[in-house]
């Protein structure tokens, strides 16, 4: 006898979506910056600072206007987390360093990533050493982190201390002045951590695993990008995971969900969703055609597109209010007035939610004033100059 698969709508994909990643529904306060990062699994950085840099908005968007320093200790202090390459560049929480196992033997079984050395073993020898007796050190404190040239001509010394890097003898715990300081892993890592004895089958499972726990319900897709692993890979492991899977409404493809979110779903009364603006590398919407998919909502980073070529702005980021994206800004900062440099939004009823974020964000950085600069509607620009009035 075989069992009916279970279905779910798109509304309750995305409500379960908005839900596992901590923007429905009451907020643990008490867990702080650090919960949100266990329940994350990774929180991306990037170097692009506008209000503020993307993982300092990250924990913005679930727990309001927490200062920008806690969020920083969070991170940095005691020992909690360690960065590393995920998504892309991540902060991890501590407990996931035998979890990327595989990611490090399989640097090791490379041989190198972006740069080679001739004198690899010399130059290595050379940062552990230096570690070991001054403790943790930046790449300049180290003997220099470029050549003089482009920001990818990288010293002997930097190539070095990244590879060590990448195949787990050097550790990143914390960050001074967008820095990274490196660390002996032996030194920095827990003990009980400091291993890597999993086998790449238990580390994948284990990140498929956090991963749907992560978003909820995703596809196969989905559940690779999360931790920029292979389908094949999902496919490999995603049967002893625990995820449950399910159909959903208008996606089209096989999606897995987590039975603890399904649980919460069904359990659900009326709940309040965070209106607040979004980082572009925020892990609800980093995922571009998964957020298409729940949200209807196409979004991409223009920081990089030609100026002339932008559509939305630098670094516009989606509105988030009653669990829908609703619009978009590209902020900035001139002195103490926030500029929303480009605005668009989906109608009325978006003008309000988006005159609530701009001026919490506004006083969160310190702003006491905002002002709307441009807007791709003109009855709605002068609504909401009023509304901010």
């Amino acid at each position: 006898m075989t069992t009916a698969m279970l279905s779910i709508s798109a509304d309750e994909a995305r409500r379960i979506a908005l839900r596992s990643q901590g923007l429905l529904g009451a907020v643990d306060r008490r867990a702080g910056v650090r919960g949100v990062l266990r329940r994350l699994g990774a929180v991306q950085l990037d170097t692009i600072s506008v209000l503020a840099r993307s993982h300092e908005l990250v924990p913005y968007a679930r727990l309001g206007a927490v200062g920008r320093g806690a969020v920083e200790a969070a991170y940095w202090t005691g020992g909690h987390a360690f960065e590393y390459w995920s998504h892309a560049a991540c902060i991890l929480p501590v407990e996931e360093w035998p979890h990327f196992a595989f990611r490090r033997r399989a640097y090791r079984a490379r041989g190198h990533r972006w740069h080679r050395l001739e004198d690899s073993e010399r130059s290595c020898a050379a940062v552990r050493g230096k570690l070991r007796a001054e403790g943790p050190l930046t790449a300049t404190e180290l003997g220099g982190a470029k050549n003089g040239g482009e920001w990818y001509d990288w010293s002997e010394t930097k190539i070095a201390v990244e590879w060590l890097l990448d195949t787990g003898e050097v550790v990143c715990t914390r960050r001074r002045g967008w820095k990274r300081v490196y660390d002996l892993a032996d030194r920095a890592i827990p003990g009980e951590l400091l291993h890597d004895d999993l086998t790449d089958h238990e580390c994948l499972r284990r990140l498929v695993a956090q991963a749907g726990a992560a978003m909820g319900v995703a596809t196969r897709a989905d559940l690779a990008d999360y931790h920029r692993i292979r389908n094949e890979q999902v496919d490999a492991v995603v049967a002893e995971t625990g995820l449950v899977p399910v159909e959903v409404e208008g996606w089209g493809r096989p999606a897995w969900a987590d039975p603890a979110a399904l649980e919460a779903e069904s359990a659900a009364g009326r709940e309040r969703c965070r209106t607040t603006l979004l980082s572009p590398f925020d892990s609800l919407v980093w995922d571009r055609p998964r957020t298409e998919r729940i949200f209807g909502f196409t979004h991409r980073l223009e920081a990089y597109v030609p100026r002339a070529k932008r559509v939305h702005g630098y670094f516009a980021m989606p509105l988030l209010s009653g669990g829908r994206l609703l619009g978009r800004v590209d902020p900035a900062r001139e002195g103490r007035t926030l500029v929303a440099r480009q605005v668009s939004m989906a109608g009325r009823g978006a003008v309000a939610p988006m005159a609530r974020a701009l001026r919490e964000a506004a006083g969160w950085v310190g702003c006491d004033a905002v002002r709307v600069e441009r807007c791709d509607d003109r009855e709605l620009a002068a609504a909401l100059t009023a509304a901010l009035d």
